[in-house]
């Protein structure tokens, strides 16, 4: 039983910023690629987070991999918030590249149509999964005229040469490559992350290792004006000048998938301090891989399932619709910076995992006589509060914040049964009201959300149920068990749950 401690919250329903009570006087960690060890979280502004996320290339529908990143930078912003702190969370959208270009040719559509029907596409799939929207979604071409003025600048600087059109990046001029990655130079690979298209002709750059700019129009392909003739933006480039346009030199967190680190990481710091002399992120966060029988779930190797067929119940070790939030429960039961094991077995666990959850979540107390005046949550459980934040605090474990979760969820469900259909309880309703409210609470952080039902509710046939109540209490007198059960799957097919009571009554009510 807990001992009923309770803290209040402020107007807004977040616990104070700055974290004058000494019990939450946890500092907050963050595992950073650049150092490669955990670091006490500061911001450039108090009380203010600048972040950023690589976005998708928009080409095809979002899979599983996409919502393992976006799941976890969204729980990363929502966690931030509900800290207190003001954040301001960009993340691109990449519309001009060689596979938007590819299945414009094949579909005889343009690069722009592609774009704008996937970019349309994810939102309807990462909403579906309860992820906040991006304050802003900057798009590459928007930003042409700012990638072109940043590359001028490297040339001015001795970092970048042109050739026939074509903009290089110069890595020997930048005695800092590799910081990220770790990678020596001959570990690299010219062209790694597939965004060179195999035409390339390598004769033109001083250095196997320097990469594309700015490259020359070719015929048939979109192209913008710029002093080395008519062409488009390289990759790395694009998201170096969003950031720089959207918010500013230096940023507190650069996020994305952990297969960015090299090159795409690496070039942007490349490109990025060489003009500034400035960090450009102060901390560099990765997540882990999506792994489909052991290997990276990835459209290139065409091992995934999208977001959509597997909430569809279109994946074919699944057949069927999945809620959600077991998707969001799934990727945050391991850590965000592990690999996740995309299984059947690990999907049904996250299955059963949300329905006890969501059971705990969706508790109609009215039927325990606790009224709707002393329903008011206006209280947290402090221990659940301080173990949540410490396991959110290093390094944003998931995982264990998890575990307080259904400690919580645990403690309710019990006392919902006692109280309704045993008479009694084990807490006093102020500390039944702090256990509630924190699960609600602690629950938002995550993103975890019982989604409510449109469809109107079929008003309970009561007779019907005694009936079949009768039926089953006479089954089990008679031991033809296979009889009873099948009456409860019944019954529980149209929300009725039954509850066994010690005296061989059975009580029910509404799921």
């Amino acid at each position: 039983m807990r001992n009923g401690s309770v803290i209040a919250l402020n107007a807004t329903g977040i616990l104070d910023p700055n974290l004058n009570n000494p019990k939450f006087a946890m500092s907050l960690t963050l595992y950073n690629t650049l150092t490669r060890q955990k670091e006490p979280f500061k911001t450039i502004e108090p009380g203010k987070v600048t972040m950023y996320c690589c976005g998708v290339t928009v080409y095809d529908y979002c899979h599983l991999g996409h919502a393992r990143s976006y799941i976890g930078w969204d729980v990363m912003r929502r966690y931030l918030q509900w800290r207190g702190y003001q954040v301001r969370y960009v993340q691109n959208f990449t519309d001009i590249d060689d596979k938007i270009l590819n299945r414009a040719r094949v579909e005889g559509s343009s690069m722009q149509e592609i774009a704008d029907r996937y970019i349309n596409a994810y939102f309807e799939d990462i909403r579906r999964l309860n992820v906040i929207d991006a304050d802003e979604y900057p798009r590459v071409t928007q930003h042409i005229p700012a990638i072109v003025h940043l590359i001028q600048a490297l040339e001015t600087k001795g970092y970048a040469y042109a050739v026939d059109g074509d903009v290089y990046y110069n890595v020997r001029q930048f005695s800092e490559y590799g910081k990220l990655s770790g990678r020596r130079r001959e570990q690299m690979q010219a062209g790694a992350g597939g965004r060179i298209a195999p035409s390339e002709p390598e004769g033109k750059k001083q250095d196997p290792f320097d990469f594309a700019l700015w490259k020359a129009a070719k015929p048939g392909e979109p192209a913008w004006d710029s002093l080395w003739g008519k062409g488009r933006p390289g990759w790395h480039i694009e998201c170096s000048a969003m950031i720089r346009v959207r918010l500013g030199e230096t940023i507190d967190i650069h996020a994305g998938g952990g297969d960015l680190v090299f090159p795409h990481h690496e070039n942007e710091i490349a490109q990025s301090e060489v003009l500034t002399g400035k960090p450009l992120a102060r901390y560099w966060l990765h997540n882990g891989m999506v792994r489909m029988n052991g290997e990276k779930m990835s459209k290139s190797l065409g091992n995934f399932t999208t977001i959509r067929d597997l909430l569809d119940g279109k994946w074919s070790e699944y057949p069927q619709p999945i809620d959600p939030m077991v998707v969001r429960l799934f990727v945050l039961q391991a850590h965000y910076r592990k690999p996740l094991d995309f299984t059947k077995s690990a999907i049904i666990a996250a299955v059963h995992g949300w329905q006890t959850l969501k059971d705990a979540l969706s508790l109609d107390w009215q039927q325990c006589n606790l009224s709707p005046q002393a329903a008011i949550l206006d209280e947290l459980d402090s221990q659940a509060i301080a173990r949540f934040q410490a396991a959110m605090d290093d390094d944003l474990n998931t995982a264990a914040g998890l575990a307080v979760l259904f400690e919580l969820a645990k403690s309710l469900k019990r006392e919902f049964n006692q109280r309704c259909y045993q008479g009694s309880q084990e807490l006093e309703d102020v500390q039944l009201r702090a256990l509630s409210q924190t699960l609600m609470q602690l629950a938002g952080v995550l993103g975890l959300e019982v989604q409510t039902e449109t469809l109107p509710v079929p008003e309970i046939n009561v007779n019907w149920i005694e009936s079949l109540l009768q039926q089953r209490h006479q089954a089990r007198q008679e031991k033809r068990y296979t009889e009873s059960d099948r009456i409860r799957n019944q019954l529980q097919a149209v929300g009725i749950t039954l509850m066994d009571q010690p005296d061989g009554q059975t009580r029910w009510h509404r799921s």
